[in-house]
């Protein structure tokens, strides 16, 4: 059921189930990081490998060490800089996080939204959120919640309804080894931005096996559709002669394409933009009966930095 009714998804979410919230990045699924039975529901709901942790959210800077212990002099900077907001940081865990959520580490992922309403909802809450994206575990992310209701409307109570998410990717994760930060997931913060606050960033954003932090491994946010990504378009689209093409592109429609749908994410050539219009395109795409989509590659600064990791995620391998 899609509401706009807090106190209803905090009562949902006190009795153990799990709800649908919005933030800022895309639509989470949200359940008490506290408990097992919400979390494993929150794991079986969108068939998602236990080895791939979650990230929990929080209601202010003030919690973090609730959660997190040994916390690095460089988080609080980042925190303070960027909280509420799209940064993800992963830190030492208290003994009281369930492994569940860690995956079994020692580490926890966590970070506080910046969205009005699921703010107002922790404000309700005596405990933290565990919320992963709203969507069957490798699909496209949900930025409305016409996207949850289209992927899990039968299995949820309550669908927190917040609009269209302003961001529309995911959070940028870091992570510290020895005090040094390490990015664990190109989002909605920029690498630039990071390092504006503490320096120079490893990289280290693709790990199938046993993955330090959500959303690092290389096959996510896919559609069903098969779907190729290029530098260049126009060469590509013979390969596909008889099939029924999408294509994703950054500002310019292909004069040379008329016959073939086409979606622009900017018009201005505006990365924000871009981003926040990333999943929507890709959900309109992947329900228009093609046979392929072709994706163009973004220019690799800023925000397409993080848009290019995942149309790299998103294509057929």
């Amino acid at each position: 059921m899609t509401t706009t009714n807090i106190t209803k998804a905090a009562q949902a979410l006190i009795e153990d189930e799990i709800i649908a919230i919005p933030t800022e990045t895309v639509y989470g699924l949200a359940g008490n990081a506290y408990s097992e039975n919400a979390l494993k529901k929150i794991f079986e709901l969108k068939k998602r490998p236990f080895y791939n942790p979650l990230i929990v959210h929080i209601k202010s800077t003030a919690f973090l060490d609730i959660v997190a212990s040994d916390i690095p002099d460089m988080a609080w900077k980042l925190a303070e800089e960027f909280w509420p907001g799209s940064l993800t940081l992963v830190l030492k865990k208290q003994p009281h996080i369930p492994d569940i959520i860690t995956a079994g580490k020692a580490t926890v992922a966590v970070r506080v939204p910046n969205h009005p309403i699921a703010l107002a909802l922790l404000e309700q809450l005596e405990f933290p959120l565990a919320a992963p994206s709203a969507n069957p575990f490798g699909c496209i992310s949900p930025t409305t919640a016409m996207h949850v209701s289209n992927y899990f409307k039968e299995n949820l109570q309550v669908i927190l309804d917040g609009g269209v998410c302003q961001n529309g990717i995911e959070s940028t994760i870091i992570g510290f080894e020895n005090d040094k930060p390490i990015l664990y997931r190109h989002g909605s913060i920029s690498v630039k931005d990071i390092e504006r606050i503490v320096g120079k960033v490893l990289i280290i954003t693709n790990e199938d096996c046993s993955p330090d932090a959500p959303g690092m491994l290389s096959r996510h946010y896919a559609p069903k559709t098969d779907t190729y990504l290029t530098d260049n378009v126009s060469e590509l689209i013979p390969s596909f002669s008889g099939k029924k093409i999408g294509l994703l592109l950054f500002k310019d429609k292909i004069k040379s394409a008329e016959n073939i749908l086409q979606e622009v994410l900017s018009k201005k050539g505006n990365l924000a933009e871009a981003a926040k219009n990333l999943y929507a395109t890709m959900h309109r795409l992947d329900k228009s009966n093609l046979d392929v989509i072709i994706a163009e590659r973004l220019p690799n600064k800023g925000l397409g930095k993080s848009i290019n990791d995942r149309l790299e995620r998103a294509i057929k391998k």
